[in-house]
């Protein structure tokens, strides 16, 4: 079988299991589905935390290219200033009074926002993990494999938290699930990309990746850490608190395989 054959084959497959992963969720019932929901947004924060301080951000510097790292800091300040933009010119709106219509339905737009950012922060991550499975299998076979296979593992808990994010952010069930395949997508078209210009798309893989770990870290951040806040008894705290490194948790010891 030829290797791009392969490529595409093992870049399905951590769409396809985390998708999968997310489906399960919709199976759930909706007084269960929301009893769960503010604990999966516990764990999705310590999960993009995670993916953006143990995964991407280090192999930003583990490329094997002269990379400056100054550089790199700036294109992560861009990024989260960029995300911040992006977000604004969603919830701006052309209102001067404070009753008016539009702050009422302000902060429901501030949860889209979200919702919309982790879609390109999951579609940005993904269409890198093509472009590192495809560096891997072109540099030998069962490196291909095992990373394929270490992608996949560290995408199921994220896609489940990003669907649960979705969610919380006011998509409908069938509107996430579509979402999450369309960002899964991504994977494909990056390795092939690497496949037929693997020179160029390795020189730019480390500021990709450095805005990828931008978005992820100002969703959790600012989108999804001041909404725990609402909830201030010690009970909840502790739980969130715990989900929250469970998620670290869980993307350290996926992302240990890689090595």
């Amino acid at each position: 079988m030829p290797l791009l054959a392969w490529i595409i084959i093992f870049s399905l497959l951590g769409g396809i299991v985390s998708v999968a992963a997310a489906a399960i969720f919709l199976l759930f019932p909706d007084r269960v589905r929301q009893a769960l929901l503010p604990h999966f947004v516990s764990f999705a924060i310590g999960a993009l935390l995670g993916a953006a301080f143990l995964a991407l951000i280090p192999h930003t510097l583990t490329q094997g290219h002269a990379i400056e790292y100054h550089q790199l800091g700036l294109t992560l300040l861009i990024g989260l200033l960029g995300f911040f933009l992006m977000e604004k010119l969603v919830l701006w709106r052309h209102c001067h009074e404070h009753d008016c219509e539009v702050h009422e339905v302000q902060e429901q737009h501030h949860k889209q926002a979200a919702g919309s950012l982790i879609i390109i922060g999951d579609g940005v991550h993904n269409l890198v993990d093509g472009i590192l499975i495809a560096a891997a299998f072109m540099t030998d076979f069962h490196l291909g494999v095992i990373t394929s296979l270490a992608v996949a593992a560290h995408e199921i808990p994220q896609e489940v938290g990003d669907f649960a994010i979705l969610l919380h952010s006011g998509f409908t069930r069938k509107k996430a699930f579509i979402f999450n395949i369309l960002a899964s997508i991504t994977t494909i078209i990056g390795a092939v990309i690497a496949y037929y210009s693997l020179s160029n798309a390795q020189a730019i893989v480390p500021y990709i990746l450095a805005i990828a770990a931008s978005s992820f870290i100002y969703i959790a951040v600012a989108d999804l850490i001041p909404g725990l806040h609402k909830r201030v008894e010690f009970s909840q705290t502790l739980r969130q608190i715990t989900l929250i490194i469970t998620g670290i948790v869980v993307i350290y010891f996926a992302h240990a395989t890689l090595h």
